[in-house]
């Protein structure tokens, strides 16, 4: 299966080949979800520099017409994550969606439009709090803030001691989130502060069920994928068959325990994505 050069790899668990059978078998009925950051992008010190790899658009134009339904589900607003995906401009993505903001919000590629409730209020009081907490934490010297609309995040990467950092502003962060009904996602050397109710589960759990689809593929990296994964897991115990992809890193080992397959990094996906759109077409 898959092409020449890019040959479709297979699960090492039995779910995970039932899985890619049934998206083989019925892919006009199957969901391909995907993160984006560590995922289709690399992870860079500074995540406005983050840009898709240069074969996931090439490989989501060739996949994406083939299946029900493609999703990239991320913590990034929708729009922030379709300007460094590129994905407004690239042709056959009719069949594309962005659920930005762990799905508050949604770009549909057929009609290019952000969809979004009003945000939280919590964020923006929580991002005002933010600078007085790395303030009194002097491990978190260097560390920086990310301002994501709904949602905000600090990053440890480019402090003198990214873990040591890290770990110091775990509990005075989690504090600040809770004082303004907030959670604390944390992640690759970074806290999300988000409103609770919200993840990338809970979107992919709406958008199979919306889709009506017959089969899930899932990909990602970090963190905040466990609850994506967790998702897919229901959804088989529920008949629903699917597969759990690990974007492997040396940082994140939780994943890569549970996945039914692990590959190289955003390359590896997008290796992956190209053999799995030559699969379907053979």
């Amino acid at each position: 299966m898959g092409s020449h050069s890019h040959p479709l790899p297979v699960p090492t668990t039995a779910a995970g080949r039932e899985g890619l059978d049934a998206i083989l078998q019925r892919p006009g009925e199957a969901v391909v979800a995907l993160d984006f950051d560590g995922t289709l992008a690399d992870i860079v010190p500074d995540p406005d520099q983050a840009r898709a790899h240069p074969g996931a658009v090439p490989a989501l134009s060739r996949l994406a017409p083939r299946l029900g339904s493609v999703a990239v589900i991320t913590g990034r607003p929708a729009a922030l994550a379709v300007e460094y995906g590129g994905f407004a401009e690239a042709a056959d993505l009719d069949h594309l969606v962005v659920l930005g903001h762990y799905g508050a919000e949604r770009w549909d590629a057929a009609d290019r439009e952000v969809t979004a409730p009003p945000p939280h209020p919590g964020v923006a009081a929580a991002q005002a709090g933010i600078p007085d907490v790395l303030a009194a934490v002097g491990a978190a010297r260097g560390a920086t803030v990310e301002e994501k609309g709904r949602a905000v995040a600090v990053h440890t990467r480019r402090a003198a001691d990214p873990q040591g950092a890290f770990e110091a502003l775990r509990e005075p962060v989690r504090r600040l989130a809770e004082r303004h009904g907030l959670i604390v996602e944390p992640g690759r050397l970074v806290l999300e502060l988000r409103p609770p109710g919200v993840d990338k589960g809970v979107a992919l759990t709406e958008h199979v069920r919306e889709t009506g689809a017959s089969a899930v593929l899932y990909a990602g990296d970090d963190l905040g994928d466990l609850a994506a994964f967790a998702a897919v897991e229901r959804l088989r115990a529920q008949g629903v068959p699917g597969v759990l992809v690990c974007s492997g890193s040396s940082e994140v080992t939780e994943l890569a325990q549970r996945a039914d397959l692990v590959v190289d990094g955003p390359g590896g996906v997008v290796a992956l994505l190209t053999a799995l759109a030559a699969a379907v077409d053979a």
